[in-house]
């Protein structure tokens, strides 16, 4: 924040704050315009998000005042805005909420049947922007046509002088097609956007937001068949790739320290190729098998021995270098340009 000042003659200006326990400092100011920067740093405690509702508020300010020797102060307010963070990844608002109600519809002394209402939600918690997703059943056994509909709302409590004063307001809905009479219809990830709302306020003790998701029933001539899913309106985005890691995690979560004990700090090397090879089995002897004469003349002896011979050596060792290197005239190739 900057404060500015412009006047033509001298001025002397007191810069006190109350979050810095009282300290001032005088300043004379000469002929002219002047800007002092501001900053304050607010509480560590977490603050209550900002909120304008309809019977109250929560707000936060700056105030700069100019206090000047026999001339009434000068004073300047402007507001900011907090908001407090909800990590929708929390263990309690992952936590799928589901419900059911009935209800059976009647009319004069003649009853036409029950009408049942059983919906789902994955978690409670969203922020501004996603879509939530409703899962719902409807079955209609009575004589009446239906509309299943669902939508978000918003309730503000107020609490002043041991006084509750309650607003309610629908802040978002949606509705499904017709349900005839003995007929059912399901929702399998009917979506709901949230549209920009502030936050939830569940800390503060004299003003509560709160919000709902109501899947519910249109009865003609009836009252509707209502029930409601608790919300939490959060800041900091739902992370399924975190969440599902954390909760793997804490399911198989387990002490590691035996590990230590199970390896050895030097390991052992392999046993030598050659020791693993016992002597009766050097001096077995291996079945004679006719050889075509063609192989006996290109390896100039019968081509068991030369099996004989490698049959119980080590394998070569490893090298990083290549014995048969490629020459570089081999790697390039010819490239020619005709202008």
């Amino acid at each position: 924040m900057k404060f500015m000042i412009k006047r033509g003659s001298l001025l002397a200006l007191t810069v006190s704050s109350s979050l810095t326990y009282g300290e001032e400092c005088f300043v004379t100011l000469q002929p002219g315009k002047h800007e002092f920067p501001f900053r304050f740093q607010l509480p560590q405690e977490p603050l209550v998000t900002s909120f304008n509702g309809k019977y109250g508020s929560v707000q936060y300010w700056v105030t700069a005042i100019v206090d000047q020797p026999s001339v009434p102060s000068l004073s300047v307010k402007r507001e900011f805005n907090v908001t407090g963070h909800i990590d929708v990844n929390a263990p309690a608002l992952l936590s799928p909420i589901s419900k059911n109600r009935e209800k059976t519809v009647s009319c004069w002394f003649f009853t036409s049947g029950p009408i049942s209402v059983n919906a789902k939600i994955e978690r409670r918690g969203f922020c501004n922007g996603e879509a939530i997703p409703i899962y719902a059943e409807f079955e209609n056994c009575s004589s009446r046509l239906i509309v299943p509909k669902a939508a978000i709302y918003q309730t503000q409590t107020y609490l002043v002088n041991e006084k509750t004063r309650t607003f309610k307001q629908m802040i978002a809905n949606v509705r499904g097609n017709h349900i005839a009479s003995g007929s059912t219809d399901s929702w399998n990830g009917k979506a709901l956007k949230i549209p920009p709302v502030t936050p939830s306020i569940l800390d503060c003790s004299v003003i509560r937001v709160e919000y709902s998701l109501a899947v519910y029933v249109h009865i003609p001539g009836a009252k509707r068949l209502m029930l409601e899913l608790p919300l939490v309106i959060g800041t900091i985005p739902y992370n399924s790739f975190g969440s599902r890691t954390s909760s793997i995690c804490s399911q198989f979560s387990m002490d590691l320290t035996w590990l230590q004990f199970a390896l050895p700090e030097h390991p052992e090397a392999p046993p030598n190729y050659a020791d693993i090879v016992s002597e009766e089995e050097l001096a077995r002897p291996i079945p004679y098998f006719t050889q075509p004469d063609n192989l006996e003349c290109e390896f100039g002896g019968p081509i068991f021995a030369y099996i004989q011979e490698f049959r119980f050596q080590p394998p070569p060792l490893y090298s990083e270098i290549d014995p048969y290197p490629t020459t570089t005239d081999d790697m390039h190739s010819e490239v020619t340009f005709e202008i």
